[in-house]
């Protein structure tokens, strides 16, 4: 399981500098994300796309599940109230639950890709000030160590948590 660590840094240098240290403690410059604020030339650093920028993947996940549970709860009711010559089973109730996660999860992706990460919130003063934000994607065991490696290094920069799980796939 990978976990996500933050990191403010004052400016660009300082963040290149880190980007290449983390790249010689053979962090994969996909795993490295850099956020600053809008129009700021950020070079050659690997920018935040909108896998981090935004709340797609919370929002995907909350419509899988209420869409996934509206439509059990329509295959139960349908199950229950069926029409007169409608043999309705429980194949039914799993179609449309399955339906009703894909619906949601699409619509509540459309819905989370406009709306900003909210676990960005609390850098959003400290890009707006200049500092420039890394996240930087490391596995569980390794996370001691990435964090000491920047704070050893970089006294400047600011340590902003940590992400207990980050999604697979992006």
């Amino acid at each position: 399981m990978k976990r996500r660590l933050y990191f403010l840094l004052p400016d660009r240098r300082n963040a290149k500098k880190a980007l290449d240290r983390l790249l010689l403690a053979r962090i994969d410059d996909n795993h490295i994300h850099v956020m600053a604020k809008e129009g700021a030339d950020l070079g050659d650093l690997p920018e935040a796309d909108v896998w981090q920028k935004s709340d797609l993947i919370h929002g995907m996940e909350q419509g899988l599940f209420v869409g996934g549970l509206t439509g059990i709860l329509a295959g139960g009711l349908l199950l229950f109230i069926a029409p007169e010559g409608l043999d309705v089973g429980y194949g039914a109730v799993l179609g449309l639950a399955l339906l009703g996660a894909v619906f949601g999860s699409w619509v509540s992706g459309l819905i989370g890709f406009d709306v900003p990460n909210s676990q960005l919130t609390q850098f959003d003063s400290a890009i707006q000030d200049g500092q420039i934000l890394m996240m930087v994607d490391v596995p569980k065991g390794r996370v001691d160590e990435v964090t000491e490696l920047i704070r050893s290094h970089y006294p400047g920069a600011k340590v902003g948590g940590e992400e207990p799980t980050i999604p697979a796939f992006p």
